[in-house]
């Protein structure tokens, strides 16, 4: 009985931890039709995650803090535009969208 309530307080604290994590959407037009759906705006993070150390901080400091994704959850949608230097990225997210 005892591993099985520490079975469930160990769930229910990943699942609350990861229920606070922001989704980042990298389709900016789809990320503007859900915007419209739910009445929100659209909040885009141009970055160089793996060499613009402002970025890394912003995203440190800013955007991965409990406060900012309860803000997001409720008032944005959010998309990442990435552009790495050594990080892989899918060919998808290299392609220019189409006009």
């Amino acid at each position: 009985m005892k591993k099985i309530l520490i079975a469930l307080l160990a769930a229910t604290v990943f699942w609350q931890v990861n229920a606070g994590e922001s989704t980042w959407l990298t389709d900016l037009a789809k990320a503007q039709a859900q915007a419209k759906t739910e009445n929100k705006i659209v909040l885009v993070d141009f970055t160089g995650s793996d060499w613009c150390g402002w970025c890394i901080k912003f995203k440190k400091e800013v955007l991965d803090t409990a406060e900012f994704q309860e803000y997001a959850a409720k008032n944005v949608v959010l998309v990442e535009l990435d552009y790495p230097h050594k990080k892989v990225q899918a060919d998808d997210l290299k392609r220019p969208t189409p006009r």
